[in-house]
């Protein structure tokens, strides 16, 4: 394999549950022979040892134990562009690569040297207001704040008019995220290689509103064409109202770098689905 990290400082994120824990403190004897553990501060008062806010890490990548939210809190926290791996003790975690059963063996073999995979993103703007929006792994939504009543918007690709809608609201998922809310609301699943923007209405009161792919190079804006109470929500984390004036920008973001376990996508898809549909 070309261009290898050889990791020494490994930083790791735990959600705090017992189990959680007690797979955490495997990984930490694993890393404490071979090279230097930083732990997050939430993470290390449990283990009563010293920590730091993720922000201020400089490690060679970040272990999450965890579920999709445990990754996707860390990535919002991030200041730089650290690789992250997940540990999925969670429910589906699909951004989560390793099972606990298999997270020393894995990780034995990624201080071998491992490679980095690039995931995109979405840049969120609200015209007119201030504090930058995280990047949205996942998905960015627009969503009625009032159930039972329906949100009337217009989207635009580049300025020109593509879609004017009632609607409880919208996704603008990644592909990344084309397997989480975006599924559920019938978009469809995108392979993350692909360089695309989904937009996926939710609950359309039109019978020719239909999921749409696009270029992720290209600008989506949202205006909101009534008053109505609505809300911008970032990979379900972060929430944020938002009024007839306001216009929302949706673009290309930053990269989130992710250590690459193996190249079978549509595999380990396969296998997330089938297990959820088994439960």
């Amino acid at each position: 394999m070309n261009n290898l990290i050889h990791p020494k400082r490994i930083g790791m994120v735990c959600r705090g549950e017992d189990g959680d824990v007690s797979v955490l403190k495997r990984l930490i004897e694993c890393v404490e022979e071979r090279g230097v553990v930083i732990l997050d501060e939430k993470t290390a008062y449990k283990l009563k040892k010293p920590g730091m806010k993720i922000e201020e890490m400089d490690v060679d990548f970040l272990i999450c134990v965890g579920g999709d939210g445990t990754i996707l809190r860390a990535l919002h926290s991030l200041k730089s562009p650290i690789p992250v791996l997940g540990i999925n003790t969670g429910a589906i975690g699909f951004l989560a690569e390793v099972q606990p059963e298999n997270a020393v063996s894995t990780l034995m073999r990624i201080l071998e040297g491992f490679e980095v995979e690039h995931r995109k993103r979405l840049s969120v703007e609200v015209k007119g207001k201030m504090g930058r929006m995280p990047y949205a792994m996942n998905e960015a939504v627009v969503v009625t704040s009032k159930p039972g009543k329906m949100l009337h918007f217009a989207i635009f690709v580049n300025g020109e008019e593509l879609e004017r809608l009632r609607a409880d609201g919208v996704i603008f998922a990644t592909p990344t995220g084309s397997t989480a809310y975006s599924m559920s609301a019938g978009g469809p699943i995108v392979d993350s290689r692909v360089d695309a923007t989904i937009i996926v209405p939710i609950a359309p009161y039109k019978l020719s509103a239909r999921p749409t792919v696009v270029d992720i190079n290209r600008e989506i804006s949202l205006d909101l064409l009534e008053v109505k109470d609505a809300e911008l929500v970032i990979d379900g984390q972060f929430y944020r109202e938002i009024g007839k004036e306001d216009r929302i920008s949706i673009t290309r973001g930053e990269p989130a770098f992710f250590v690459r376990i193996r190249n079978k996508h549509f595999l380990k898809l396969r296998d997330k689905l089938r297990s959820e549909e088994e439960k």
